[in-house]
């Protein structure tokens, strides 16, 4: 029964710990249909207050209808509903990238004012098989064939309880409930690689590479992927301190450790760094691994110092973000002070930090503090913290990025 089988992936995923609020992304397809149904059993059952999602990136005439049709099902179940629109796409750049990318922005954002720590997705084990086809063909290694995680921790954290379930199935339970759902065209569309991949799929199982293996595979390189994480979590502790926003990396120690571990280190403390979502591409990451004097990826600035190589937020990446002060800045930064809402967060840069006379007493360099949250009204500094100008106000990194060594198993 599906509703049995969610609530297992769940209690599963929280260790029978479920949180208060927990958010749905649901699109009106099949997969996220089931899932916002099936839930509802686990979420009474748990007392957990379920809130749905829905993006319209508006790329379908039928897209807005879709949305209407999910919120009169969640309002059936008693369930919260929001829609969000999607309306900055520049037509540049691959549309499924592009359109994933502001669904997973759009949906941080609305999570955050409502203290939703938690979004499931409608992933299912079709989707996995096809997500390690696709990545068998483009050459990746352990990480990419492991496949889609179960969670993936971030704000917020991403949650896929139906890949263990087919895409039959569930549109089969469906069915017998009498629910419907909305079938997107694009799902049929050969223009896309993973329809292809899907279409594919067909073939493959007459060869017994079914989808049922193709996740097996992916589940035993999950398995792999935790044990090299444990191995440069081990060195990150030996040879990476936090100074500040920055991380400090002993030169020996990094070059002395074996290539992957090198690599899934530096890829980690880049993401750390940017709060990039992905992990930079293995061409540029080893292009930035050669460490030259000053170097930047994804927005993470490398300074080589006396024995050791500093990564740091590269102020160019952060100069135009502006932020209200009750909301995480750059998605690393909370910032705690006495409420005043025409004030807002920016970085401190070149400006700002002239105002700062005891900067230097911080042992931060320069190219550190410029990319640092500053508190303003307006053009006016109110507030550096990270530069020794406090005037009552505090900035401390969002929960899980307080702790490198622990944010690099998860990343």
């Amino acid at each position: 029964m599906i509703p049995g089988a969610v609530t297992a992936a769940l209690d599963d995923i929280f260790q029978h710990e479920p949180p208060r609020r927990m958010g749905l992304a649901v699109s009106g397809g099949g997969d996220s249909i089931a899932l916002m149904h099936a839930a509802v059993p686990w979420a009474t059952a748990a007392g957990v207050s379920l809130h749905v999602v829905t993006v319209d990136h508006g790329l379908r005439p039928e897209s807005a209808h879709e949305a209407v049709m999910v919120a009169a099902q969640a309002r059936a179940l008693h369930l919260s509903h929001d829609t969000l629109r999607w309306h900055d796409w520049d037509g540049s750049g691959n549309l499924q990238a592009a359109a994933r990318d502001a669904r997973r922005r759009l949906i941080a954002e609305w999570a955050v004012p409502r203290r939703i720590h938690h979004v499931a997705t409608g992933h299912t084990l079709d989707d996995q098989a096809e997500t390690v086809l696709l990545r068998l063909a483009r050459g990746s290694g352990v990480d990419g064939l492991a496949g889609i995680a179960a969670t993936t921790a971030g704000a917020p954290n991403w949650l896929r309880p139906l890949l263990g379930l087919r895409r039959d199935a569930l549109r089969d339970w469906l069915h017998g409930q009498g629910i419907g759902w909305a079938d997107d065209p694009s799902n049929d569309d050969p223009r896309f690689d993973r329809v292809r991949a899907r279409a594919m799929l067909g073939g493959l199982s007459d060869l017994g590479l079914t989808p049922e293996r193709l996740a097996r595979l992916a589940a035993h390189m999950g398995d792999a992927r935790a044990v090299l994480r444990a191995q440069a979590q081990m060195l990150a502790t030996r040879i990476v301190t936090r100074d500040g926003p920055d991380l400090v990396i002993d030169d020996d120690g990094f070059d002395a450790a074996p290539p992957d571990t090198r690599n899934r280190l530096l890829a980690a403390a880049v993401m750390w760094i940017s709060s990039a979502d992905y992990r930079p591409r293995y061409d540029a990451l080893s292009r930035y691994m050669r460490r030259s004097v000053a170097d930047t990826l994804s927005g993470c600035l490398m300074r080589q110092e006396r024995g050791c190589f500093r990564l740091t937020r590269e102020y160019n990446a952060v100069k135009d973000l502006r932020g209200a002060t009750d909301a995480p800045w750059d998605r690393r930064w909370h910032l705690d002070g006495p409420h005043d809402p025409a004030l807002h967060v920016a970085a401190l840069g070149p400006h700002g930090l002239q105002q700062c006379g005891d900067w230097r007493d911080t042992g931060l360099p320069r190219a550190s503090l410029l990319a640092t949250p500053a508190i303003w009204r307006g053009e006016a500094l109110i507030a550096a913290p990270l530069a020794g100008m406090t005037n009552g106000w505090a900035a401390k990194l969002a929960k899980g990025r307080d702790d490198f060594a622990a944010f690099l198993l998860s990343h």
